[in-house]
């Protein structure tokens, strides 16, 4: 089964807001290292959608 995707309908989604790659790794509690990686790969700025997917953190065991 298929459904139609509207281009207007996906560009106003929130995953394409551009962030501060800065202030990803802030509000995620990234580290530097991942943070320096995120920059080396997108630059200063990246969609909402591209940082949530390429962002790694390690699991926080007990």
């Amino acid at each position: 089964m298929s459904s139609l995707i509207k281009m207007e309908e996906v560009d106003r989604s929130r995953l394409r807001e551009v962030w501060s790659v800065q202030d990803f790794a802030r509000r995620h509690r990234l580290c530097k290292e991942e943070e320096a990686r995120l920059k080396k790969l997108f630059g200063d700025f990246a969609t909402k959608q591209e940082l949530l997917s390429n962002a790694q953190r390690p699991p926080q065991f007990r």
